[in-house]
């Protein structure tokens, strides 16, 4: 229980009320004072009766003005505070004693040195932190800030040391400890970039492997072209990322970046969403290439966009120009295109689903972003940079990757990419139960087989089932690249005969493998 007390500042008056609180046998647990005129008590549980007798004669202590229960201390609040403050901060902390014993440490540290908070208090920091003398430093005559590489393990860390110095009226402050902070290399990184202010955009995209490194290289070259620019790549793998990257380091980048869904526009409204629309003469609606003049329009899933809205941005891609829907007056905006596509628009363009001199319009300049099953590299650091995300953002401890995880992680297919990946982070975050490691249980991907498709825990059926139906999708998918039975069965290393006989045992025709 605690109470609040509204007194004056006398000498006496907290000997007054403890001696009412020994009359009736309460044990004291703490006391607080405040300049601002309040003094907060702390003591056992008491009853209503009790509590009703004691009140009133605090109350009539000289110099009390109120006295009120409370929930909490300003001790507590400030306690608490600083506890939620350090656990949810993301680098790491360390509060040290004159000797340079660990007295505090936050999740963070114990995260990246990899032991339990009991094992490493009153402990010398020097067991974990090496590259700096810290009992010597703490023993100097005068004890100044320091900053210096410090390494844990392998890794590598800027060490930022602050003495804590305590006020003895007019006398020299003494020397309590210190506060250590480490911050790795790559959040320096990023609290450099902020600051600067300068990031162009690609900074933000995770590239380990060599083949997303090629990608950025690509894309850099292609950002600072003003010419159509289309991306492909697979759902999920990062393509409007890209683009808006591209648009942030282009000359374009002070002005507006639009994302236009199309696979999200009904073809009803595509054309007034793209161009605008005018009513008896009067322009009703504005476009996004008229609302985005002298910046960048991102048409996301092109495929996906109306026989009606190709045609019309057939026009503008020619000229510059376009009509807003119901009106006559010709509308001139400066904006470059990038698209993006899942789909392979060339086989679109022989189908007659896609146009093709728009296909050769938008495809000027193009590059392809690898799937993460091509990129297996970037799957684990992706993880950790998800994880430290959204721990940060939700503000809980950042975990460690257990070693089943991580090969859980390299072994999955990941049929939605670096979506995929991001949204089972979040899920296993925002349902975080305590543990330090992250796990195969808490990221609940549904069992996924390449060829197959998605799998329930339940699956039915044999093994010759099973191979049979990947055996019907592996030759649907190559028969058209390897049109004739002879190409397809030089292709597989069997003979013409047995192509021949299992194309028609699951009825595969050129047709129905297109």
């Amino acid at each position: 229980m605690r109470l609040e007390v509204s007194c004056l500042d006398r000498v006496g008056l907290a000997k007054d009320i403890l001696l009412i609180m020994e009359d009736y046998g309460i044990n004291l647990f703490a006391i607080d004072a405040s300049n601002q005129g309040f003094l907060y008590l702390q003591f056992a549980e008491v009853s209503f009766d009790t509590l009703s007798e004691l009140l009133p004669l605090i109350r009539k202590v000289e110099g009390v003005h109120d006295v009120r229960t409370v929930s909490f201390m300003p001790s507590e609040q400030e306690h608490y505070a600083l506890k939620t403050l350090l656990k949810t901060l993301p680098d790491s902390v360390f509060s040290l004693d004159i000797k340079g014993r660990i007295r505090i440490v936050n999740e963070s540290a114990l995260h990246i040195i990899g032991m339990a908070e009991h094992e490493i208090l009153d402990e010398s920091i020097g067991h974990w932190v090496q590259g700096f003398n810290f009992s010597r430093w703490l023993s100097e005559t005068t004890v100044l800030a320091q900053a210096t590489r410090v390494n844990i393990g392998e890794n590598e860390y800027l060490a930022e040391m602050l003495p804590i110095y305590l006020p003895d009226g007019s006398q020299t402050p003494i020397l309590a400890g210190a506060v250590v902070s480490l911050k790795s290399p790559a959040r320096l990184g990023k609290q450099f970039n902020a600051l600067q202010n300068q990031t162009t955009g690609f900074e933000n995209v995770l590239a380990t492997s060599d083949k997303m490194k090629e990608v950025l290289v690509q894309a850099r070259r292609m950002a600072q072209l003003d010419a159509p620019l289309l991306i492909t790549g697979e759902t999920g793998t990062g393509k409007e990322l890209m683009s808006r990257a591209c648009h942030d380091a282009s000359m374009r980048r002070d002005q507006p970046f639009i994302a236009i869904n199309c696979a999200a526009m009904p073809d009803s409204a595509a054309e007034e969403e793209l161009f605008g629309f005018v009513s008896n003469g009067s322009v009703v609606k504005r476009g996004f290439f008229e609302e985005a003049k002298g910046g960048t329009v991102f048409l996301d899933e092109i495929a996906e966009m109306s026989r009606s809205a190709q045609v019309k941005l057939l026009r503008f891609l020619q000229d510059g120009t376009f009509r807003r829907v119901g009106g006559d007056e010709e509308v001139r905006s400066d904006v470059r295109i990038i698209c993006s596509t899942q789909k392979n628009l060339a086989e679109l363009c022989q189908s007659g689903e896609f146009r093709e001199d728009l296909y050769y319009r938008i495809h000027v300049l193009s590059f392809h972003v690898p799937s993460l099953r091509e990129r297996k590299v970037d799957v684990i650091p992706l993880t950790e940079m998800f994880l430290e995300h959204y721990s940060q953002q939700l503000s809980i401890p950042i975990r460690r990757i257990s070693g089943e995880c991580r090969e859980h992680l390299l072994g999955y297919a990941w049929p939605g990419n670096v979506r995929q990946l991001k949204n089972a982070i979040f899920r296993a975050v925002s349902m975080w139960d305590g543990s330090a490691e992250l796990t195969v249980e808490q990221l609940k991907l549904p069992s996924y087989a390449e060829g197959f498709g998605y799998f329930d825990h339940q699956f039915e059926g044999s093994l010759e089932q099973a191979m049979k139906q990947f055996e019907a999708s592996l030759l649907r998918r190559l028969y058209p690249a390897y049109p004739s039975t002879r190409q397809l069965a030089k292709k597989l290393g069997v003979s013409h005969t047995a192509i021949a006989n299992k194309l028609r045992e699951y009825k595969i025709s050129k047709h129905k493998a297109l």
